[in-house]
């Protein structure tokens, strides 16, 4: 009779996949908590302890380090002289062994976890066994993962043993699984040790790309393992071809931006990883409406992201414009019904609820990785940060705050330019800030009551006797120059507020 090792802190389907084996004439060994489950469902099952005629000790932390079971894992079939080393000491293979682990992540991620319990949840002989089983794949199938269990009884059903390929599909998980493991282990004890700190990274495979930046380089698309909001990797496509790579850039830097507007309803459009088009409404529909108005040109091919249900009359809007990728919160059943219409427009449903705090951002240089937390913070505006004689009014004071929340996802160096919650004047990625203060005032000229975002500093006046001159009537900056007095007195002389936030927000 062939023999199947089942020891799980995953419950899932346990019952039914031990039952369909039990059917097919296997023998069931066990442990304490998986075992007395197996008993209470009628399930026949020998304990490990007869097997190997040694108690479990130490309260469960030795029950499976023994020969008797590595010896039944790690025989190799094919060679007759392991098998005769069997016989001789009383030992039977075990063909099928079914392990997954202590919940070690479930535990350190408890806000009041102390090291004792942690130390309890790290699992020694179920990876042991787990390896063991892999390590000899070509004669033992092991299985970490419920989902599995359907294959492994469908083959065992038609053939009498799974195949060679599930075996070694099956091995490579096990591998993935306990290496996983010991990373999240790993990770947390060097922390405890105060260890100069290692970084493990961790991502499921999303989609192959058909190709990356460019025709000719390669990409394929990683998420990681939990689910996080305002993410492309678990956004619902509703229609249209797959996302490219260039398509997943620009959809994550729209996504960032609609993350910073919870308020009231917002669009953004957005080209090559900047916004070309934004605006607050009372409505979704309003909302597009500042957007687009802002930059009829800019738009074409772009991508569209709203904070708030996609309505029927934003739908009406959209559907005439050249658009890449549409994506909101969720679409009424009719927006959603004409926007598929247009076969090759991507329209994304995409999940933004959630904690975003713990989410970091890596960027691959040469021979390294850079890695930082996400740029969260925005610094509330107030009167108390005005710098100059002339003071904000309350309109101008809210488009100081939509500007402050534009700008800081604009590529360094940034400026924009807006009124009446609309963005109007876009300069990035400049070598020096008046050429981004020129680009984004000449794109915003013949509007009034402008108002003007720096991401950073003013290293002269020259910005201020620019925006002066096409009526820009408020500023906000972070300030920390040593010329920052320049700006403020030019700023006097023409009559425009100032803010100083204290708070830079560089984008490279």
């Amino acid at each position: 009779m062939k023999r199947a090792l089942i020891s799980v802190s995953d419950k899932t389907g346990l019952v039914e996949f031990a039952r369909e084996l039990v059917s097919l004439g296997w023998e069931l060994l066990s442990t304490s908590g998986t075992m007395r489950m197996l008993k209470e469902a009628g399930l026949p099952v020998t304990s490990v302890s007869d097997v190997t005629g040694f108690p479990e000790i130490c309260d469960g932390r030795v029950k499976t380090l023994h020969p008797k079971i590595h010896g039944a894992l790690l025989a190799r079939r094919d060679i007759p002289d392991h098998m005769r080393q069997l016989e001789e000491n009383g030992i039977g293979t075990i063909d099928i062994v079914c392990v997954n682990l202590y919940p070690f992540r479930e535990t350190i991620a408890k806000p009041d976890v102390t090291m004792e319990d942690a130390i309890e949840h790290i699992d020694i002989g179920g990876p042991s066994m787990v390896r063991s089983a892999a390590k000899n794949w070509e004669s033992v199938t092991i299985v970490v993962n419920p989902e599995d269990y359907a294959t492994v009884i469908s083959e065992l059903k038609a053939e009498g043993q799974t195949s060679r390929e599930t075996r070694l599909r099956l091995s490579a998980k096990a591998y993935t699984h306990t290496a996983e493991y010991d990373m999240a282990i790993s990770t947390w004890m060097r922390a405890q040790a105060g260890l100069p700190e290692k970084l493990f990274l961790e991502y499921d495979i999303c989609q192959p790309l058909r190709y990356g930046e460019n025709p000719h380089q390669d990409a394929k698309f990683f998420k990681t393992p939990s689910e996080a909001p305002y993410s492309l990797a678990t956004a619902e496509q509703l229609n249209g071809k797959e996302l490219s790579y260039n398509n997943i850039q620009d959809a994550n830097a729209a996504l960032n931006i609609v993350r910073e507007f919870k308020d009231k309803p917002f669009a953004v459009g957005l080209k090559h990883m900047n916004p070309c088009g934004a605006g607050v409404g009372e409505t979704i529909a309003e909302a597009w409406t500042k957007a687009y108005e802002g930059d009829k040109t800019s738009i074409f091919g772009g991508i569209v992201a709203f904070n708030r249900e996609v309505d029927l009359k934003t739908a009406e809007m959209l559907k005439p414009i050249f658009l890449e990728i549409v994506m909101a919160p969720s679409f009424a059943p009719d927006a959603l019904e004409l926007l598929c219409s247009k076969k090759n427009l991507r329209v994304l449903k995409v999940n933004m609820d959630g904690d975003v705090t713990k989410q970091m951002s890596c960027v691959s240089v040469n021979g390294g990785l850079l890695v930082q937390n996400q740029d969260l913070s925005i610094c509330p505006l107030s009167l108390d940060q005005c710098v100059t004689k002339a003071k904000p009014t309350e309109e101008q004071m809210k488009d100081l705050e939509f500007t402050w929340k534009m700008v800081k996802h604009v590529k360094s160096n940034a400026i924009v330019v807006g009124c009446g919650g609309m963005l109007l004047g876009v300069g990035a990625g400049q070598m020096n800030r008046v050429g981004s203060a020129d680009i984004a005032l000449k794109q915003a000229s013949g509007r009034t009551q402008l108002v003007l975002a720096s991401d950073a500093f003013f290293p002269f006046d020259d910005c201020v006797t620019l925006a002066a001159q096409y009526g820009v009537k408020a500023i906000v900056q972070p300030g920390g120059s040593i010329r920052d007095e320049d700006s403020i007195k030019k700023c006097d002389e023409l009559g425009i507020a100032m803010l100083f936030t204290g708070e830079r927000h560089f984008k490279h």
